[in-house]
């Protein structure tokens, strides 16, 4: 009964937050109500309320518990940005074009409606320490070891640009171009110079 249940609620809290992502791109971020989006999901406001604690958390999606069952699957021996690679790869094999699209419009949302800007560097921040935790434990060093900040860091640079630019530009093909930047941080960011 309680994985029926569980279910339930997931396919609710996905149907709420596709429809407030279909009214925000229809009508705007800011135009759009709590209460439309109920209305459009036929679901009570105080529902909505019940999955997302804010307007905002309409549109952050935390990827995070697939993103941790994907890295912990995988051996331990791995360096963390070839682990991290093989984490995002897995991630981005599971989800369907629908649920691809979906990041993406999301990610556009963050970029261009001050108030996600912020709360997603909120989340940015949590997340910088929690991959950071992960990839210590992973490699049997403490969390707060400066060379283990300074990897998730580099990581979390190369993911984040990667996922800006495919914001603006819908047509690259976001997974293999993150894939090709963590191999390049992997190789050890080698880079072609000539002072001009």
């Amino acid at each position: 009964m309680s994985g029926l249940r569980e279910r339930k609620k997931a396919r609710t809290k996905a149907l709420i937050q596709k429809e407030a992502l279909r009214l925000f791109r229809e009508q705007g971020y800011a135009a759009t109500t709590i209460e439309q989006v109920a209305e459009a999901a036929e679901v009570a406001p105080s529902t909505v309320f019940r999955y997302f604690a804010t307007k905002e958390d309409l549109v952050l999606l935390d990827q995070f518990p697939p993103f941790v069952e994907a890295l912990d699957a995988l051996p331990g021996d791995l360096h963390p940005v070839e682990a991290m690679r093989l984490a995002m790869r897995a991630i981005f094999a599971a989800q369907s074009e629908e649920e691809v699209a979906e990041g993406l419009e999301r990610e556009k949302l963050m970029l261009t409606v001050p108030e996600l800007w912020t709360a997603s560097l909120e989340n940015v921040s949590g997340a910088i320490r929690t991959i950071q935790e992960m990839l210590a434990r992973r490699s049997g060093r403490p969390a707060d070891d400066p060379e283990m900040r300074n990897i998730t860091g580099a990581i979390v640079g190369v993911v984040v640009s990667v996922w800006f630019d495919w914001a603006k530009d819908p047509d690259m093909d976001g997974p293999a171009e993150l894939d090709r930047a963590l191999a390049h941080l992997a190789a050890g960011l080698p880079l072609d110079y000539t002072p001009g």
